[in-house]
Parts: C-alpha cells; structure tokens; sequence
C-alpha cells in the first residue's frame, strides 16, 4: 500500500476555488481503480491550508491516477491559486496488527 500526502496554501482571494477543485479533485480520485480513501482537510493552525491524505493499493494504480488528465488539470489549475508551491510526498506502508 502506498500513502500519499500533500498540502495546499491558497490565496486569501483565491481559497473558495482553491476548496472547489480540491473536492471535486478528491470524489473523482475515490472512484478511481485502487484508490483505497482520498480525503482533504482544512488545517485548523493556517485556514488557506488544505491537507490530503491518501492511500492507494499500489503504485501502479497511484501512476495511473497520475496519468489520469482530470488528475493532471487540477494539479495545473491550483498551481496558478496557491500562494506557495504545493509538496506532496509518497510512502510505502505495511498495515500491522496491534
């Protein structure tokens, strides 16, 4: 399984859209084939800060959500949005039994 998270800091003027695409971003990403959750959050320390997290199956499917143009558009569209560049990092992760 990989987990991916990344975050966001949109513009005062520009966080409304920043959120719309983020959703819109996150339902289509949950229908994709080995989208495990996709979820984004508001960061109660910075209100123009989204966070997501993400889990995948594996990396093939996390490629082809990246290959995915819808994928590829939001990431062009919050770039012009955003007051800092976005960081997004990948982990590959076990689940253990506690």
């Amino acid at each position: 399984m990989l987990i991916v998270t990344g975050s966001l800091t949109a513009r005062p003027d520009t966080f409304d859209e920043v959120l719309r695409l983020s959703d819109e971003h996150v339902r289509r990403s949950r229908a994709e084939p080995g989208c495990i959750s996709h979820a984004v959050s508001r960061d109660t320390e910075n209100p123009l800060r989204l966070v997501f997290f993400e889990e995948w199956a594996d990396r093939a499917a996390l490629m082809a959500h990246f290959a995915v143009p819808a994928s590829r558009g939001f990431g062009k569209a919050v770039a012009a949005l955003v007051s800092q560049p976005p960081t997004l990092s990948v982990y590959e992760a076990q689940p253990i039994q506690l």
